[in-house]
């Protein structure tokens, strides 16, 4: 139960307010079937939760990852938190920060990091007995999604199924896979987007990623031929790595050019805001609420929009917070998982999430329906030492 009126009290160390355990559960879930974009392939999709208790209260966050970002929390990151005042969200990033200096502080570690800081944000929420959008600061009550997905492993009626279930849920906007097995098959590419056309019909955006596939020549080409096709977006042409690959095609190109979901820190924003022209960030891989706030400034002082990539029920009260919000990637593996792991998601209708407004943090719970997926739990309780802080 929420503190009475904490509101009330001033900043110092109380007992309700300290970090007493972090609990890491991580669940798979398989794929319908096989599916691939143009560099990489899958079958199931994992994600690491994340619960942090405080004088009664609990916050939940959660990364999509490996289920190594399960041990780096166990081992290194919960420990640094266990403790802590549970209001100095801040200070509990850069000190999980600085204690992952000696293992790099990108990938795995930042994803890590990512579910932890979301749970604490969660956990604030709830102690304050308010709603997440509402601590954050809330610019809007719903965020605009589009349609993600269109796995280059799928046929054409597969494709009608996935259009159906984002025309269902309003989107005006919709993304297909292409750079089909590292560009070797641009025909194809070329004749999917124009299916997609057929299937969406012209009053929706056409999105295409690319995820890296392409060489920058070939981009280029590529890209001529999109925007023949009234195609609006074209994300990671080039691998995001390549920036000066990345600044390349968007100046050859009409459509957006757009990358950014492997961004870790401000360091990665600010390399690659130049290049693109909407930032993509993902709060469960570039620092959680605290990292993407942040990220999000940077695309601002570029005069850039941001675009939040994939879970959308953990973006929508974080991208409900900024005013250069393009959209939410509404991706297809993550909308079919999460209603199995979590109970309270944000409805998705008429093209938009509607935030949630009358429930404490962010107001998602895991489902009973979670445990059947369940492959691993580990409890970090505060030691004696940190208990006498």
């Amino acid at each position: 139960m929420p503190h009475p009126n904490p509101r009330n009290f001033t900043h110092m160390s109380l007992p309700w307010r300290t970090i007493d355990r972090i609990d890491v559960d991580v669940y798979t879930v398989d794929t319908p079937q096989p599916e691939a974009d143009g560099t990489l392939g899958w079958d199931a999709t994992t994600a690491v939760t994340v619960h942090a208790h405080a004088g009664g209260a609990t916050g939940l966050g959660w990364t999509y990852s490996s289920p190594a970002a399960a041990a780096v929390i166990t081992e290194q990151l919960s420990h640094v938190v266990t403790g802590r005042d549970a209001f100095d969200i801040v200070g509990a990033w850069q000190a999980m920060h600085r204690s992952c200096r000696n293992f790099g502080t990108r990938g795995l570690v930042m994803q890590a990091l990512s579910a932890v800081d979301i749970a604490l944000w969660d956990l604030k929420a709830q102690q304050r007995d308010e709603p997440l959008s509402t601590l954050l600061g809330q610019a809007r009550s719903t965020v605009p999604i589009y349609g993600s997905g269109g796995f280059t492993t799928l046929d054409g009626d597969q494709l009608g199924e996935q259009v159906a279930t984002w025309r269902a849920a309003g989107c005006t906007a919709m993304k297909i896979k292409i750079g089909q097995d590292w560009g070797s098959n641009i025909t194809r590419d070329l004749q999917r987007v124009r299916q997609l056309r057929e299937l969406a019909g012209d009053d929706v955006a056409l999105m295409v990623d690319a995820n890296g596939a392409y060489s920058v020549g070939q981009a280029r080409r590529v890209g001529a031929a999109l925007d023949d096709l009234g195609v609006i977006w074209f994300e990671e042409p080039v691998s995001s790595d390549d920036t000066e690959g990345l600044r390349i095609v968007k100046n050859a190109v009409r459509c957006d050019v757009a990358a950014g979901e492997y961004v870790s820190d401000l360091y990665d924003a600010r390399h690659l805001s130049p290049v693109v022209d909407c930032l993509q960030l993902d709060a469960t891989r570039c620092g959680g609420y605290t990292g993407w706030l942040a990220a999000s400034a940077i695309a601002a002082s570029h005069n850039l929009q941001v675009s939040a990539h994939c879970a959308p029920a953990l973006h929508a009260p974080v991208a409900a917070a900024i005013t250069n919000l393009r959209h939410i990637e509404y991706f297809i593996d993550h909308t079919r998982l999460e209603p199995k792991l979590f109970d309270g998601l944000p409805p998705a209708a008429h093209g938009a999430l509607t935030t949630n407004t009358t429930r404490a943090g962010h107001g998602i719970t895991l489902a009973a329906t979670a445990a059947q997926y369940r492959r691993r739990t580990t409890r970090t309780q505060r030691s004696r030492a940190a208990a006498d802080r």
